[in-house]
Order: structure tokens, then C-alpha cells, then sequence
């Protein structure tokens, strides 16, 4: 017994580099021994991707560049040797947090919609209604319960019933600075206090069209390289 255990102790030093086929093993239980992989350059814009490839900094072979979703794009090398890919780069957009779905009070609503949407008619529209609510109460109007008015200020001196807005058209900061922010429909609701929020109404098609305008920018962006055919970009 004491001599099989030396024997086994002795043969964990004695372990050897083998490769098999294009793969490297050492030997005994035949571990695998994994190509290095580069460590991630991380950005926070578009531009930052376009310069790493256009000045061709590490001399790179084709590179796949992958838009994962509106907040984030991927420069990904060809296999290595493990069949894996190198992620080079990756983008991740700084965005603004928006609390959508969530009550919030009249002022907070107003500068969320003066600092986190690109400005639009919309956007105006429902500056105006929330910045002149004269009470506290919020009525419904209808059988379908969608439709809701307030008390407001009309004019100088006028004060009256207004139905808001609903459903309502939308930029909010949302995809990269680079491209145009996608429109979204939004669903528009207040409740007593006053307080106000916004719900998503499109089904998640600002993410596709976000997408969409960043495959687009990016293909303008680097030409030459897709005609060389050092750049593929897939969505």
C-alpha cells in the first residue's frame, strides 16, 4: 500500500506536455492546457471601436464585430486553438438610469424628461400638461379606463379639466450617443398626489431599430475594412 502511494506521489511530478492534433494535454488525467486570451479593452462609445480597427493596433486578422443589444458591441478575434474567441473589445454604452414603470412626483418627472429624452413634440406636450397641474386629484374619463384628465392651468387666469396625452412618442437616451435614440410609444398614467410615469408600449422594437442604426453607422464608419474584408458585422 505505502509503496503504491509513493509510486502514484512520484508520478504527479512526472508530468509531461503532449499535443494531439492542434490541442496541448498534459499528461496523467490528459489536462487540457488553454490558449492565453487577451485581456478586454473596454470603451464607452462607438468611435472608440472604429479607431481601435481603423489604426489596426495589435495587427489583428479579420475580427468579427457583434452587436449583442442596444447597450453593448463586441470586437471578437477568429477561434484560437480551443476553438474560443478573443473578446478585444467591448463597448457598453453610459446611459442614464430612467425609472420607467415607476410613480414618481411631478418635479421629478419634469426633470427626467428635460434631461434624459431628446427633446420632441411629445416631450413638450407633456412638459406643458404636468408643469401646469393645479390639484392633486386625478380623474378617469371613459369606460375603458385609459383615458385620464387633470386640473390645469389654460391660460393666464384659466384653469381647467385637460386630458393628457396617450399614448405618447418618445426619445429617451437609450442606445450609444453616436446614432439617432430610437422613438418608443409610451403609455402615460398619473395618480394622486400628483405623481406620473411612463410605460413601454412597442413590444421592445426601439431595441431592434437601436440595432439596426448601429450595424448601419459602424458599416458607414469602417468601409474599407469591410471591403478588405477584415471586418464582418453581424446583429
Amino acid at each position: 500500500m505505502l509503496k503504491e502511494a509513493f509510486q502514484y506521489i512520484v508520478g504527479l511530478g512526472n508530468k509531461e506536455i503532449k499535443t494531439v492534433g492542434e490541442q496541448t494535454y498534459a499528461t496523467g488525467n490528459l489536462e487540457l492546457v488553454a490558449e492565453a486570451t487577451t485581456t478586454t479593452l473596454k470603451v464607452r462609445n462607438l468611435s472608440g471601436i472604429v479607431e481601435y480597427i481603423q489604426n489596426d493596433y495589435d495587427s489583428q486578422p479579420p475580427v468579427l464585430i457583434h452587436i449583442e443589444s442596444p447597450t453593448e458591441v463586441r470586437v471578437l478575434s477568429t477561434f484560437n486553438r480551443d476553438k474560443r474567441r478573443n473578446i478585444l473589445v467591448q463597448a457598453e454604452a453610459l446611459l442614464p438610469t430612467i425609472p420607467f414603470k415607476n410613480f414618481i412626483s411631478v418635479e421629478e418627472f419634469i426633470i427626467l424628461l428635460q434631461s434624459c429624452f431628446v427633446q420632441s413634440v411629445d416631450r413638450d406636450t407633456l412638459l406643458k400638461v404636468v408643469g401646469n397641474i393645479k390639484e392633486d386629484n386625478v380623474k378617469t374619463t371613459g369606460d375603458d379606463g385609459i383615458s385620464q384628465s387633470v386640473t390645469a392651468k389654460t391660460g393666464i387666469t384659466a384653469v381647467a379639466d385637460v386630458k393628457l396625452p396617450n399614448p405618447v412618442t418618445l426619445k429617451p437616451f437609450r442606445t450609444f450617443v453616436e446614432i439617432s435614440q430610437p422613438t418608443c410609444s409610451f403609455v402615460f398614467r398619473m395618480q394622486d398626489g400628483p405623481r406620473a410615469a411612463l410605460f413601454e408600449a412597442d413590444g421592445g422594437a426601439w431595441k431592434l431599430q437601436a440595432m439596426a442604426d448601429i450595424k448601419e453607422y459602424l458599416t458607414k464608419s469602417l468601409e474599407q475594412e469591410i471591403k478588405s474584408e477584415r471586418v464582418v458585422i453581424i446583429a
